[in-house]
């Protein structure tokens, strides 16, 4: 609660709470002050926090807009991420900095689109032709690095070859289950049902999209499969699903974000905090210096992509949407976590990594507000009379 409140009597300082959220946890951690260790109930509502925050995610994702020349253009931007993250990593790793370049080139591949989405709203960008090349950039991103962080990475000992079969098993499944939810939503009868319920005691539709969540979530984990990969997908099903055209629920996702954000996010996030080796990070010059590399790493893998919209969108919000796409904490959490878990990533890289995300939270979105805005305004501004007019 604290984090928000206090970054809320500073409004000219556009920090995400996320940032305030993870050093606080670092204060209150047996890093610094040792007042909090991660038991099993604040462990199980963090692991529902993680679930959540890949949930909303997922919402985010509009599958209808990514087609035509938004696809294309997403799509090329990312091929071209991805190699370039790989060459990054392959650097680091042959520098000695890194132990698995596979997993250092998925996270930096990766990107935040829960930061990406609010920076733009707040730039007027969030419906423009820019913003929506962005979004679909993100968007891409997120779910690829999740995919392949699934694939490559699980914590289940199967092979890869199991995994796409896994993997196909629950994409049938998803299709299914959007298809049964699809059919049960056009009947006359339980769209009644769900309008009366929603507003009352019983909120269903926030139910039910718990029920979507979870169910998804324990399917992939019952699969062998990364839990982030479950709820992402339940995020995205519902996304196309609830297209409230005729807004007979205008409410519904603000209250899923209440829930989310109100609730469960803050606490993996503040959890994060807490478990975050400030020793490892600290214990030599090397790890140190590894997180400015690692920030460099994410502008190269991340931002130099964003110059194949230079010829469409100019400079400055070419530069803009590098900064953004560049911009990534959650999935960074979640990967070293699971990095960890599995001996592939030590806790100074990790250490390392987790700070280069909080630079990039903290440092990138406001610059490239800052690239948009003057942009904006010289776009809105009323003419002088008769400026259109010829001498």
């Amino acid at each position: 609660m604290a984090a928000p409140l206090a970054l809320g009597f500073v409004p000219s300082l556009r920090l995400p709470s996320v940032v305030l959220e993870i050093v606080l946890g670092i204060l209150i951690g047996p890093a610094v002050l040792g007042w909090v260790e991660i038991d099993e109930p604040v462990e199980v509502f963090s692991l529902i926090g993680l679930a959540f925050l890949l949930f909303l995610a997922g919402l985010e994702i509009d599958l209808g807009a990514l087609r035509g020349k938004l696809l294309r253009q997403a799509g090329e931007g990312f091929a071209i991420s991805i190699g370039l993250a790989l060459l990054a990593a392959l650097v680091l790793w042959a520098a000695g900095i890194v132990d698995s370049p596979i997993l250092i080139a998925v996270i930096l591949a990766s990107t935040s689109l829960g930061v990406i989405v609010p920076v733009l709203q707040d730039a007027g960008e969030a419906q423009s032709p820019f913003g929506q090349l962005v979004i679909a950039a993100a968007s891409i991103a997120d779910f690829a690095s999740v995919l392949l962080l699934t694939i490559l990475f699980s914590r289940d000992a199967t092979g890869a070859g199991e995994k796409f079969i896994l993997i196909a098993l629950f994409v049938l499944v998803i299709a299914v289950v959007a298809f049964t939810v699809g059919r049960a939503e056009h009947s006359m009868r339980v769209s009644a049902a769900l309008r009366r319920l929603q507003d009352t005691s019983a909120q269903i539709r926030v139910r039910a999209a718990f029920v979507l969540l979870i169910g998804m979530v324990v399917l992939a984990e019952k699969l062998g499969l990364e839990l982030i990969l479950g709820a992402f997908a339940a995020g995205a099903i519902l996304n196309h699903l609830d297209m409230d055209n005729e807004m007979t629920h205008p409410e519904f996702r603000a209250k899923l974000a209440a829930a989310g954000f109100g609730i469960f996010i803050p606490v993996f996030f503040v959890s994060s905090g807490v478990l975050f080796d400030l020793d490892a990070l600290f214990g030599s010059a090397s790890t140190i210096a590894a997180v400015p590399l690692f920030l460099l790493a994410l502008l190269v893998a991340r931002g130099l992509p964003a110059l194949l919209y230079r010829a469409d969108f100019g400079q400055r919000r070419a530069m803009a949407a590098a900064l953004l796409q560049a911009t990534s904490l959650p999935f960074i959490v979640a990967a070293t976590q699971i990095g960890q878990d599995l001996g592939v990533i030590d806790a100074a890289a990790s250490a390392a990594f987790i700070g280069a995300g909080l630079v990039s939270v903290l440092l990138f979105p406001i610059t490239a507000l800052a690239l948009l805005r003057p942009v904006d305004r010289q776009r809105t501004a009323p003419s002088p009379p008769g400026a259109g007019a010829r001498p």
